[in-house]
């Protein structure tokens, strides 16, 4: 992996932004960032999601009257396993370069305890466990979400242990309870 694009998904563990623009971001702030370049996709009056490749930003509202309210954001990081190297948006890949098609957790991890920022091991969702690992950044309040084995139909073709399938936030303390309190 290129040290520009790796240092992209530290920035965001860091700081819980994409480039400034956090989970609560309007989707005018998120554009102002990431561009004009992005699939709609609205659920109901109440839900919208913008794709930007790469990157997906989600919001909320309780009418149609009310302006979005951003609910979180999400780096699928495992799209890039398709060797669509282009993928990640224009904005990313002018900034930082070009993005490998994995992740390596350990890569990611070592970085981040080099500056400081350390990740602690949650309980996945009982579901999802063992397939995936979820590690979380405390101050930044921001996931990764991490192969922890392969499993027919549940983890994707082309990624390997160990490799980071997912970036969201925010995850907060009261979820990181929740998924204990699912385990005890």
């Amino acid at each position: 992996m290129t040290p520009h694009s790796l240092a992209f998904y530290v920035d965001v563990v860091t700081t819980g932004t994409i480039l400034g623009a956090g989970p609560a971001a309007s989707p005018e702030q998120v554009a102002e960032v990431l561009g004009q370049d992005f699939a709609e996709n609205t659920f109901s009056d109440h839900n919208m999601c913008r794709d930007y490749g790469l990157t997906e930003f989600y919001w909320g509202r309780a009418s149609v009257d009310d302006p979005w309210s951003g609910h979180h954001f999400s780096l699928q990081v495992h799209r890039l396993a398709h060797r669509n190297r282009t993928l990640a948006d224009d904005t990313l890949r002018t900034r930082y370069g070009r993005f490998a098609r994995r992740l390596r957790f350990e890569k990611l991890r070592h970085l981040l305890v080099r500056r400081g920022v350390p990740l602690r091991e949650v309980p996945s969702i009982p579901a999802s466990a063992p397939d995936f690992r979820t590690f979380w950044q405390p101050d930044s309040r921001v996931a990764v979400t991490v192969i922890g084995a392969h499993a027919e139909h549940s983890t994707p073709d082309g990624l390997r242990v160990g490799d980071v399938y997912r970036v969201h936030a925010p995850m907060t303390a009261g979820e990181v309870e929740w998924r204990r309190a699912q385990v005890e």
